[in-house]
């Protein structure tokens, strides 16, 4: 179960080939920071880079109820995030692609106002001018993947895009990064 907006909401995501099945501190870590952000607004449009097993935009997507944009660049993690789309009635909400970062006609000429990556250090930093150029006015970004000493450079890669830290968890050891354009630096 996770909390979002008001209320929980139930995923079931079986262990699979794909990352994710919400009990590692980096997707806790981005499950938190998303109910946080969900309290405080209802985004119009989300993608979730790196999707893995699908559990970032299933969670988004429920406490929605609407469209949330994902890909992958594993294939197999792509599968498992529409099979667990289906197993968790959410099918219509998620149509995931395999891509690399946000290279897929899926994404072109669209932007977000949130974006979800829960990958590792050095594939957020290489992905910051993409991710960035995805990102509406106003945009929040959900980071996580990293260790502490990541963060850092992570924000480094960020900072020169445009956005700012605006809050910062660790969870067994793993931060998640909620940035905005601007932000308090």
């Amino acid at each position: 179960c996770w909390t979002g907006l008001s209320h929980e909401i139930g995923l079931e995501i079986p262990a699979a080939l794909a990352f994710g099945t919400g009990h590692h501190g980096t997707t806790r870590g981005c499950l938190t920071v998303l109910a946080q952000v969900l309290k405080q607004r209802r985004p119009i449009a989300v993608l979730d880079v790196g999707t893995g097993t699908g559990v970032l935009a299933l969670a988004a997507a429920k406490a929605l109820k609407s469209f949330v944009a994902s890909g992958d660049i594993d294939p197999i993690s792509v599968e498992a995030t529409i099979g667990n789309a289906r197993l968790n009635g959410a099918g219509p909400w998620l149509k995931p692609v395999t891509a690399v970062g946000v290279r897929h006609p899926a994404f072109y000429g669209k932007y977000y106002d949130l974006i979800l990556a829960n990958i590792l250090a050095k594939p957020l930093r290489l992905l910051a001018p993409s991710i960035c150029a995805r990102a509406s006015f106003g945009a929040e970004l959900i980071l996580s993947g990293l260790l502490a000493s990541d963060v850092a450079g992570v924000l480094c890669a960020y900072r020169a895009q445009g956005f700012a830290l605006k809050r910062k968890i660790m969870i067994d050891g793993w931060a998640t990064l909620l940035l905005a354009r601007g932000g308090r630096g």
